[in-house]
């Protein structure tokens, strides 16, 4: 069934419908936890506008690993970008406030992960706009919520911030030893994944009432969900959880393991047959029998997990990494080398699955990015096209979706209520860019208003 399922998936999926086709997203956020989650709707089909002030637009444009740039553009931004429309549109101003209106009447999402009060002054805030549009879905995010004594504090925040802040970054590291700070932007990411829950449950009330509503996260709030038992075993036993490393406390044996290769294995064993697998395997299946480490609870207990694992540690030094996946498939518990991100990338199962993409875009060419990790058998998202500079498709979007008129265009640009990219990196077209490849009225794809039933 799942064979003939998914058969020709990735080399189809471009000639399916998106699942959320017809949805107008408007977005004035900046850095990895405001834009990225607009980008997942985008990719999934929702017509998403990045408005920035012009000239420099968002801040995310600077943030590069170790300054790297491709083709002057961050990666990261690309990454957090896709599919969208770029509207540079300067909201101090009355007629860019105007205009942020008009399209919000014509929006079903409006997101953005400024300081609290800020779009207050802006004169778009949520109050104003469901006046104009009773059915908005008004989103906003940022490091504490807009409510509170930190809110009221107006404390910055970022990814790193708010690791400290929640505590993971405490418990992020081997006992004794400096908190570790992961380097991926954990918080922004998974706190921008749960507002875009928010969003679509929001969507589905919407269906059922008729109503839009007001939405607020907090990044910090948004990454202490991912502690789970943290909270309630806290608050129970009166005990603080202490960093454990590698190993997982709440599951045994669990932990990661250095093979005599000097690559690392993850391996895990907390079901019976598993467990009795690796016995089987290390050549000690009386050791499933020992009354140690005789049932889950009983390993678990710090008088002899420790034991265990230190049995398994012994075992897994002597042997290479891949005689112990290989084991761990015969015997049937769960073993994974720590792979490095070029090995990921270069792994067949991720590319045959379409998961790790070669992006082929107008403006920048090719690279290697992930696509979004759902497979929809009717509706799977898509990238196509990664980002732009400022104000990219000013045109498209007062035309098409304002019908403003050439000589109004120019009286827009001419008071600053509109503009277009700096002559700097990350900001401006890439150096090869032919001034015209890829501009937004000129594409080849179906009409955003036809999808949407406008005229």
């Amino acid at each position: 069934m799942a064979e003939a399922t998914w058969r020709d998936y990735v080399r189809n999926k471009g000639k399916k419908p998106s699942p959320l086709t017809g949805l107008r997203v408007l977005e004035v956020c900046t850095i990895v936890f405001g834009p990225s989650g607009p980008s997942w709707l985008a990719e999934m089909g929702a017509e998403a506008i990045k408005v920035e002030i012009p000239p420099l637009g968002d801040l995310e444009r600077d943030l590069s690993c170790s300054g790297f740039r491709f083709k002057e553009q961050s990666p990261l931004f690309l990454h957090d970008n896709i599919n969208k429309y770029y509207l540079g549109l300067d909201l101090h101003k009355p007629e860019g406030q105007e205009i942020f209106c008009q399209l919000a009447a014509k929006a079903d999402i409006i997101e953005n992960n400024l300081r609290p009060g800020v779009m207050e002054r802006f004169n778009v805030d949520y109050h104003k706009i469901a006046k104009i549009n009773p059915g908005i879905i008004y989103l906003e995010k940022n490091g504490f919520g807009q409510w509170g004594p930190y809110a009221e504090e107006n404390r910055p925040s970022n990814d790193g911030a708010s690791q400290a802040f929640s505590g993971l970054a405490w418990l992020s590291t081997f006992p004794g030893q400096t908190p570790v700070k992961q380097m991926i932007y954990l918080s922004d990411m998974y706190g921008a994944l749960l507002a875009e829950v928010a969003v679509l449950s929001a969507l589905h009330h919407r269906d059922r009432t008729g109503k839009g509503q007001y939405i607020e996260i907090s990044q910090t709030e948004s990454i202490m969900r991912t502690m789970s038992w943290i909270w309630p075993y806290l608050d129970i036993t009166r005990q603080n959880p202490a960093p454990a490393g590698n190993r997982d406390v709440s599951v045994c044996p669990a932990d990661t393991f250095c093979c005599a290769d000097g690559s690392m294995v993850s391996l895990a064993a907390a079901a019976p047959v598993e467990f009795a697998g690796l016995c089987e395997a290390m050549g000690h299946p009386e050791l499933a029998r020992d009354e140690r480490f005789a049932d889950h609870l009983t390993r678990l207990k710090e008088e002899n997990a420790p034991i265990l694992l230190g049995i398994i540690a012994e075992w897994v030094a002597q042997r290479p990494a891949q005689e112990i996946e290989n084991l761990a498939r015969e015997h049937g518990f769960a073993a994974s080398r720590v792979r490095d991100a070029s090995q990921v990338m270069a792994d067949q199962h991720i590319r045959q699955r379409g998961f790790m993409t070669q992006v082929d875009d107008a403006m920048y060419g090719q690279y290697r990015d992930h696509e979004f990790p759902v497979m929809m058998s009717a509706t799977p998202p898509q990238k196509k096209w990664a980002a732009r500079p400022v104000g990219f498709d000013n045109e498209y979007v007062m035309k098409k979706l304002l019908n403003t008129s050439d000589k109004e265009l120019k009286a827009l640009y001419g008071i600053g209520a509109l503009g277009k990219w700096a002559d700097r990196p990350g900001r401006r077209p890439p150096p090869d860019w032919d001034g015209n490849s890829d501009l937004i009225l000129s594409r080849d794809q179906a009409s955003p208003q036809a999808a949407r039933g406008e005229k």
